[in-house]
């Protein structure tokens, strides 16, 4: 008996092991998503400010033409349409801003607009309503 009591139990250290290797994985995929997030915050941030810059920066320059045009001068790129005097300025490759002006140069229209052209995508296949769905046979009619 003095041998069992001096051998002992020997401790259980593989589920001790194994928790404490599940949490250092937890943790390392939570740092990994926390980072992948950080990531793609931060390139939504730039998209924003460099889209807040580009429009500001249309927008100043549009001011600067409505003030020539109201000191008296006809910058180019203005045309008259009409009773109303109109002109654009780029912000980026798809977005323009476009001023019209009354005959006594007051802003009607200040807006910003795509500049290209909007095309639908037809590629996308739809279920019609006919043949099996999820294991439902489909009925029409």
């Amino acid at each position: 008996m003095n041998r069992e009591k001096e051998r002992g139990s020997v401790p259980a250290a593989g589920g001790t092991s194994l928790l404490v290797v599940f949490a250092v994985l937890c943790l390392t995929v939570f740092a990994l998503l926390s980072l992948a997030t950080v990531q793609a915050d931060e390139r939504l941030a730039e998209a924003s400010a460099r889209a807040v810059k580009d429009y500001y920066e249309a927008d100043c320059q549009a001011q600067e033409t409505l003030a020539r045009l109201r000191n008296g001068e006809f910058p180019e790129g203005v045309f008259l349409d009409g009773e109303h005097t109109v002109y654009e300025v780029p912000v980026t490759e798809s977005l323009r801003l476009e001023v019209e002006l009354d005959r006594n140069l007051r802003v009607l229209r200040w807006q910003l607009v795509s500049a290209g052209n909007w095309e639908a995508d037809e590629t996308l296949d739809l279920w019609e309503g006919d043949g099996i769905f999820l294991g439902i046979e489909g009925r029409t009619g």
